[in-house]
């Protein structure tokens, strides 16, 4: 196997002719917690809590030879995977990938996320592209066949944070496409669309801007998102639509048929239950006490495993007992239905990671900002289940703009994160910049000149008569608030002066803080993909670098 002699991944800038990319560093965002910020520049002081440092090649070895020399159930995934994939008519490129798997050499790079209507939002495909982009490194890099693996969460079961979509309409308003509320706490995999799904693509249809692609694009989402599918089939069958061409290797997580070979795992988080919890808490304790903070605050006596049954309900100690729902049993009963029925079981946010690498070859996850603070506190808990934590790749960050924008923003010299308040701060910035400077020095002459003489004036006048003193002092109040006033009015009239660069403000940030929130988490894929059309992903694949640490301005 080879092997890369400099001292960091030598990751390969792409371009376009057709696209333009800028960076800017993620610390210019407020919204940028420190330990997604130290992760990639200061990553030395999390190093206690992490597997190793994605930017240095060793660790990459390291982790590769030990995912090798592992003993792994691989024919058996891969023979799951491959159920799965024939019933989602998944494309070639994407089933000759999974049987990569059964190849004792081949590793993972592994990312997922929940089913979202529709595929989710933006950042979904972001972090799929990552994956893709990273396993072709890494196989030329080291010399081993690395595929991408996106593990569909569906034995989540909070259904508001799945059931809708958001889109830009032609007034660049975010316009939510939602399915149907539900009370059941049934979990994601299991539910069945319906024919609000048919609805939802009809509002999405009478929402989304007329272009070249929309029709072809719907006819796509209709074939889909169709009723009488799981949600996370339907989500499965979409994201192998759009990367599956590439290779990528969708696994539906709730899926029966792959729960028995996380069935050890399972029994041992029963046999001792919350030590994993424990485990997390004083790892979340370590990163506040160096002045990060903890994602995840489990309760006292959780355990990391909801039982499946009728609804997902959490499983919680009650002194010597367990209690799923309102059942109670022994930690060995219920210990011995996970092993002989694991399919009724599903993991929590702690425990997912680890049966996620106990199924897969996991050489590294591609991880967004949230998800890097939770996974910094599970160092011990794979340890505590025999399994190799991974590396921990930051996901591609962007925000996707016109040409017209990008044009406003390099004009006016905008710094993105000025434009998600959504007050006129920043636009009110803009249009006092904009004021000729004959009339700016004037207006800062005629303040100071104000000012000075006034004080004068005041120092002055206790040798005539010490009363009025206060009613100078009274008389330059007024004339300061009446200058402020004028000064007010000046930009005013700089706005009614310069009506397009208002318009080229509020549109601006209207796609990139829609609503105040980040584009990437905010507006859904289909969105992109009918203002641009099928060479969104392969514009996007070529435009976005695998260098961590930088938010990526992408013109399509």
């Amino acid at each position: 196997m080879t092997s890369n002699s400099s001292s960091t991944p030598s990751f390969p800038a792409t371009s376009s002719t057709a696209s333009t990319t800028i960076a800017v560093d993620v610390r210019q965002f407020s919204s940028t917690r420190r330990l997604a910020s130290d992760y990639t520049f200061n990553f030395h002081a999390l190093a206690p809590f992490f597997a190793g440092d994605p930017q240095d090649p060793n660790a990459w070895r390291d982790l590769i030879h030990r995912v090798q020399q592992r003993d792994l159930r691989r024919d058996a995934i891969a023979a799951i995977i491959a159920r799965q994939q024939e019933q989602r008519h998944a494309p070639p490129a994407a089933r000759a990938a999974a049987i990569r798997l059964a190849d004792p050499n081949s590793v993972a790079i592994v990312t997922g996320q929940q089913a979202g209507l529709f595929g989710g939002p933006l950042y979904t495909l972001l972090k799929a592209l990552t994956a893709l982009k990273l396993a072709e490194h890494i196989s030329a890099e080291h010399d081993v066949p690395a595929l991408a693996v996106f593990w569909i969460d569906a034995d989540d079961h909070d259904w508001d944070e799945v059931r809708s979509c958001t889109v830009l309409d032609d007034a660049l308003s975010a316009r939510a496409i939602s399915l149907p509320p539900r009370t059941t706490a049934e979990s994601v995999g299991r539910i069945h669309l319906d024919d609000s799904v048919t609805q939802a693509i009809d509002e999405l249809a009478a929402t989304l801007p007329a272009t070249e692609f929309r029709d072809a694009l719907l006819n796509d989402l209709r074939s889909d998102w169709a009723p009488g599918k799981t949600v996370s089939e339907a989500f499965g069958c979409w994201l192998e639509r759009l990367l599956g061409p590439r290779g990528l290797v969708v696994f539906d997580a709730s899926d029966p048929a792959a729960k028995p070979l996380a069935a050890d795992l399972f029994v041992k988080e029963l046999t001792a239950p919350g030590d994993t919890s424990t485990l997390a808490s004083a790892a979340g304790a370590a990163l506040v006490e160096q002045g990060y903070h903890a994602q995840v605050q489990p309760p006292a006596g959780g355990v990391a495993l909801f039982h499946n049954d009728s609804q997902r309900v959490a499983i919680r100690r009650d002194g010597d007992m367990l209690l799923a729902g309102d059942e109670r049993s022994t930690p060995a009963a219920l210990a011995a239905i996970a092993a002989a029925h694991p399919e009724r079981f599903s993991p929590n946010v702690l425990l997912r990671p680890i049966v996620q690498d106990t199924l897969f070859p996991t050489i590294a996850y591609v991880a967004g900002p949230n998800e890097l603070a939770y996974l910094g506190q599970l160092k011990a808990i794979y340890a505590r289940f025999g399994v190799p934590m991974p590396l921990m790749y930051p996901r591609a960050t962007a925000t996707l703009l016109d040409s017209a924008a990008l044009r406003f923003l390099t004009k006016y010299h905008v710094a993105l994160d000025t434009l998600q308040p959504q007050d006129d701060s920043t636009l009110n910035q803009l249009l006092e910049a904009q004021i000729p400077p004959a009339v700016d020095a004037a207006f800062a002459r005629t303040t100071s000149a104000v000012t000075t003489e006034m004080t004068a004036l005041i120092a002055a006048l206790p040798a005539i008569d010490p009363t009025l003193e206060g009613a100078a002092r009274s008389t330059l109040t007024r004339m300061e608030h009446d200058l402020g006033t004028l000064h007010n009015k000046m930009i005013q009239a700089a706005k009614r002066r310069d009506e397009t660069l208002r318009r080229q403000f509020v549109r601006t940030r209207a796609m990139t803080f829609p609503q105040g929130h980040a584009q990437e988490r905010t507006i859904s894929v289909v969105s992109f993909l009918n203002q641009y059309g099928p060479a969104l992903v392969d514009r996007l694949e070529q435009a976005l670098p695998l260098e961590s640490g930088h938010h990526w301005i992408v013109t399509i």
